[in-house]
């Protein structure tokens, strides 16, 4: 292998700079998302649709954030590979992806699976879903791939990530975050030397190996790769001939290569957008309660993750919604939202919205009160009736006088209580028929 890096320009002028790094690497990448989980952790908010189509923090859906951080990347050859319940995701993508310039070789290309290979009808694990999807990608020859999980929530410019991956001359680069010691069990962990090249790879272990240097911290994977796009093909193929491979990138391909090319860990710290005042902000909201407490982050004074970014903004497709309303200023009966997040087309009718996300076209009636909940868009909230630390989903009717998240055990008889004891409420639960469908 050649001593000197092919891209030495980029990486050194992606050290003297703090701008987006949208350059030749970025261009000749193409971007494979792997958007077609099941998200069963978040029980019935997903019997319609897959966790990447899941709406977040307002206006969005959990896939926007992998998408806007290709797009504001400057990689514009994107996949998307659905497998699980994906009409709602297609029909989003459809509607609201639709910008990039095809004259420029931009798109979105939807991947589902389609008994492509032989007679395999769904992808087969992480591996696989690219492994169909081959003849696909020689078509554009790209010099990098990138893979990617579809389903958590982070602002990442993948530019740096690629400026280190040329720089170290890699086979393979993974993006990690610091975490620690404790947590690391719950997921693949990186040992990696004094340069952070990866010398060990385990799923899940029960003694994880910390960092060099941070005998309590650990570096655990995001499922984000670049590959060098010959190499990643000769692995693809070899462990489609493997037998007794469950066709995954972290149990299958990742051990294989460790031990055998160069494979390096890359920071996510190094590469995280806006975020120079805290942690770098990642976040898997794959349980009802993470989903919900993600979501009450954005109603803090200062969330972590910043929304309102004009540099790296998060992109969607939203309806054409009039200003959110708020009417009635009597003694008893005024319409107010207070530390919380009001959508478009939303009506506060003399009511009392308090720590509290509010999607689209809600309308919350006279003497309602909600507090410290993630309503989703569409919900109508009925006279006098009380929502307290719920997760609604959409197109939900909450009947007059009803009182939600009060009395957990009387919640538990209609609807589902988290651990944490957050009530989601579907529309299948109040006998109303199916939500996404609606």
């Amino acid at each position: 292998m050649s001593t000197s890096c092919p891209h030495q320009p980029y990486c050194e002028m992606r050290e003297q700079t703090d701008m987006r790094f949208i350059s030749h690497l970025t261009r000749n990448t193409f971007a494979i998302i792997l958007a077609g989980g099941r998200g069963t952790r978040l029980k019935q908010l997903t019997d319609f649709r897959s966790k990447p189509a899941v709406p977040f923090a307002g206006k969005f859906r959990i896939l926007d954030f992998t998408l806007s951080n290709c797009v504001n990347s400057g990689i514009r050859k994107i996949g998307v590979a659905t497998q699980y319940k994906a009409h709602s995701l297609i029909r989003h993508i459809q509607r609201g992806w639709s910008f990039l310039d095809g004259r420029f070789d931009e798109f979105i290309q939807l991947l589902p699976a389609q008994q492509q290979i032989d007679e395999t009808q769904w992808y087969q694990g992480t591996a696989d879903a690219v492994y169909q999807n081959l003849h696909f990608l020689r078509r554009y020859q790209p010099e990098h791939i990138l893979i990617v999980a579809g389903d958590h929530i982070y602002k990442m410019d993948y530019g740096r990530m690629l400026a280190h991956h040329v720089k170290h001359q890699a086979d393979m680069t993974v993006a990690c975050i610091d975490v620690p010691l404790a947590e690391a069990r719950e997921f693949g962990v990186m040992g990696v030397d004094e340069e952070d090249r990866v010398i060990d790879f385990v799923e899940k272990p029960q003694n994880p190996p910390p960092i060099p240097g941070q005998p309590d911290r650990a570096l655990a994977s995001m499922g984000v790769y670049i590959f060098n796009t010959k190499f990643l093909f000769e692995q693809l193929e070899r462990d489609a001939m493997t037998k007794g491979s469950s066709r995954d990138f972290g149990k299958d391909i990742i051990p294989h290569i460790v031990p055998r090319y160069r494979v390096f860990a890359h920071r996510f710290a190094d590469s995280c957008v806006g975020s120079d005042n805290h942690q770098p902000y990642w976040r898997d909201v794959g349980t009802i309660d993470a989903y919900w407490e993600a979501n009450m982050e954005m109603t803090k004074v200062t969330p972590e993750l910043n929304l309102y970014d004009h540099e790296w903004p998060i992109w969607t497709y939203q309806e054409q919604m009039p200003p959110a309303k708020f009417v009635f200023d009597d003694e008893d009966r005024r319409g107010t939202a207070v530390d919380s997040l009001i959508s478009g087309g939303c009506i506060i009718s003399g009511a009392t919205v308090k720590r509290s996300l509010l999607f689209s076209s809600v309308n919350v009636h006279s003497w309602a009160s909600v507090e410290d909940s993630v309503v989703l868009p569409g919900v109508d909230i009925g006279r006098h009736a009380v929502l307290k630390r719920c997760v609604v989903d959409k197109h939900c009717k909450i009947p007059e006088g009803m009182v939600i998240g009060v009395d957990p055990e009387e919640d538990r008889k209609r609807f589902h209580v988290s651990p944490k004891g957050i009530t989601l409420v579907t529309a299948e639960m109040l006998g109303q028929g199916a939500a996404e469908g609606h």
